[in-house]
């Protein structure tokens, strides 16, 4: 029960409502802590799979826990991320984006939840659904949007309390909010495919569960 996989699983469930909290915190040196803690999360959810298999330590434990983890996480993330960006000041708004629009939230939590109820389905039809090519490059940049925009906060809290200027700040600004705006798109665009792949690709689960 007590395997490394699953230590690492539980401590990245720990990790959440710390992730979720520390970006409502004025200063920047809070959004720095949710950046490192939420790096350490998502290098949590590569570790615990790999030690799982290659420890041959694969428990029902983690098999339960490992979704719960990655859907608090991603809730835990996205939730600061929708109320800052929509700060009064503005300061924090996502580029291109403004504020994270709400149906971008819905999509990308919708997904996860309405996929992970799915696998547990085909798992009791005796069906192993693994993640797609698709769903794993989607994680790939969703972590890459979530990690950028918590730092794209403490950046902005910086430039406030440090009042730089000058031709490298507006340079890195640019491109930093690039980042953020791109890596969004790129996951929404993921999510959708991904999502539509899966269901038509196991669509005869669904008939089968209709008959």
């Amino acid at each position: 029960m007590w395997t490394l996989a699953n230590i690492l699983t539980i401590t990245r469930i720990g990790l959440a409502p710390v992730i979720a909290l520390l970006p409502f915190i004025e200063g920047y040196w809070p959004k720095v802590i949710a950046f490192v803690a939420f790096l350490a999360a998502a290098a949590s959810d590569i570790a615990d799979g790999y030690f799982a298999r290659s420890r041959k330590q694969v428990t029902d434990l983690g098999i339960l826990l490992d979704p719960i983890a990655d859907k608090l996480l991603l809730f835990a993330t996205l939730v600061p991320i929708y109320w800052v960006t929509r700060h009064p000041t503005l300061i924090y708004g996502i580029p291109w984006w403004g504020s994270l629009p709400l149906w971008v939230a819905v999509l990308l939590v919708g997904r996860e939840v309405l996929i992970t109820a799915f696998r547990f389905q085909a798992r009791e039809r005796g069906v192993i659904i693994p993640a797609g090519r698709a769903g794993k490059l989607k994680v790939i940049f969703q972590d890459i949007f979530v990690g950028a925009t918590i730092a794209w906060f403490a950046w902005k809290d910086l430039l406030v309390e440090m009042r730089w200027t000058g031709h490298l700040r507006d340079a890195w600004d640019r491109l930093h909010g690039a980042v953020v705006a791109l890596t969004l798109l790129v996951a929404v665009v993921l999510t959708v495919y991904s999502l539509a792949a899966y269901l038509y690709r196991y669509r005869a689960l669904f008939r089968a569960a209709e008959r």
